[in-house]
């Protein structure tokens, strides 16, 4: 499955969140560990939804639009 990521630079980090799964979250000091650990997020996310019984939520087909410099989206491709 492939997620919408949203990426944030911040003063001294870079945070991550999947709009499709709220509270999904990552924060870390470089862009390639915040890509690593969002994925890694991801699929915790994903079992726990499953585990507890809940619906997994569908990934969004389209990346939203970003109007400023310090954000920006991609698609994350999880295992799960």
């Amino acid at each position: 499955m492939e997620y919408v990521v949203i990426f944030e630079k911040g003063e001294n980090s870079y945070g991550a969140s999947v709009p499709d799964l709220p509270g999904c979250i990552a924060v870390a000091k470089t862009m390639v560990e915040v890509r690593e650990l969002i994925a890694e997020a991801i699929e915790f996310h994903i079992e726990g939804l499953r585990e507890d019984g809940e619906v997994v939520p569908q990934p969004s087909s389209s990346l939203p639009i970003q109007n400023e410099p310090e954000v920006s989206s991609a698609l994350i491709t999880v295992s799960v």
